[in-house]
């Protein structure tokens, strides 16, 4: 009987102990893959720890608010094809280098970045890109600045530039005054590229709105450069002031690039002279270049499309200019090769 007593004492105290015994800890799940971290900035101090300590997945969301300051993303701050890293704020968030006469607003030398819907302002570059790749600038204002809007440099490829709008460019050099810019002229290739050509390849330029006060092209493609799409945009005139043989919507030296589905608008006068121009600026370039379904009103003495046959550096090879191009206004007529059907 003691011996029963005993066992079932023993099996009461185990009883117990189990019943109070803390529940098991189960850790928490891992944020999904992509957006490991959200970091809300609203100082340009914030802004700018934000971009030193940026990590793959990153959403950087800005308040609403002017940031002073120029604003660099670093080479070792890049993100992955799987974990981008997002930048975004709206119109009304407005990154302010207060000088047009010097620097950059924001220096983007890292991939796999998204920039979005932010405004960029009072530098004398708004955005400068060099040696990146695949990355997205969405719906970013770039206006007041001192010399181009957009400048992708240094090899930067396979980058894409969507619904931007850039106005009010040029303001210190007029001459060098392109809306959107890419790559590197040969006299710079020395400086840049350490005399190579700048390979800035498979860029796309798709459905912005470029003008106007625009005082060089909206759009200057660069020998060195190949297999870029332009596609979407609208181009207007007004402000262009012939600097530095800026008389035209575009201007393009570079091999193998499809110019498709823009607008081009001109309202007049004797500054501006052909909607779209082919170049030989170097041996090799400005050649194999496509022009379709592009819609221009010149309202000038030149051509819609006008492609450089010969010239002092070498002679241009398999451009062509399509007849679903409409132009209008153009007094030497719609192109100066024969239309492609």
């Amino acid at each position: 009987m003691q011996w029963l007593i005993y066992i079932l004492f023993w099996y009461s105290l185990v009883s117990c102990n189990k019943s109070n015994a803390p529940a098991p800890v189960v850790p928490p799940e891992p944020p999904p893959a992509g957006s490991e971290r959200i970091v809300n900035v609203s100082t340009a101090l914030q802004l700018k720890a934000a971009l030193l300590n940026a990590l793959p997945g990153d959403e950087i969301i800005m308040a609403d608010g002017v940031y002073k300051g120029k604003f660099v993303i670093e080479t070792a701050v890049s993100g992955s094809a799987a974990k981008p890293i997002l930048l975004r704020g709206s119109r009304n968030v407005i990154l302010d280098a207060e000088n047009s006469n010097t620097g950059y607003v924001l220096y983007l030398q890292a991939s796999y970045w998204k920039l979005k819907g932010f405004t960029l302002t009072n530098g004398l570059k708004g955005l400068m890109a060099d040696g990146v790749r695949y990355c997205v600038i969405d719906s970013i204002k770039v206006h007041m600045i001192g010399e181009e809007g957009i400048h992708l440099r240094k090899f930067s490829s396979q980058n894409i530039i969507q619904y931007t709008e850039v106005t009010n460019v040029g303001l210190k050099t007029p001459d060098y005054g392109e809306g959107i810019y890419i790559g590197s002229a040969k006299s710079n290739w020395a400086t840049y590229t350490n005399g190579f050509p700048d390979n800035c390849d498979s860029n796309k330029v798709l459905n912005n709105k470029i003008g106007p006060a625009i005082t060089a092209e909206c759009i200057d493609v660069k020998e060195g450069t190949t297999g870029g799409l332009i596609s979407g945009n609208s181009f207007d005139a007004t402000g262009i002031t012939g600097a530095n043989s800026g008389d035209s919507w575009m201007d393009v030296k570079g091999n193998n690039y499809l110019i498709e589905g823009n607008t081009g608008f001109n309202p007049g006068g004797s500054i501006f002279k052909d909607g779209y121009q082919v170049h030989v600026a170097y041996p090799g370039w400005g050649n194999h270049n496509v022009f379709r379904n592009n819609s221009c009103t010149v309202n000038a003495s030149g051509y819609g499309f006008n492609i450089q046959l010969s010239g002092s550096n070498s002679t241009s090879a398999g451009n062509k200019v399509y007849s679903s191009n409409s132009v209008t206004g153009a007094a030497a007529g719609v192109a100066n090769i024969p239309l492609s059907n």
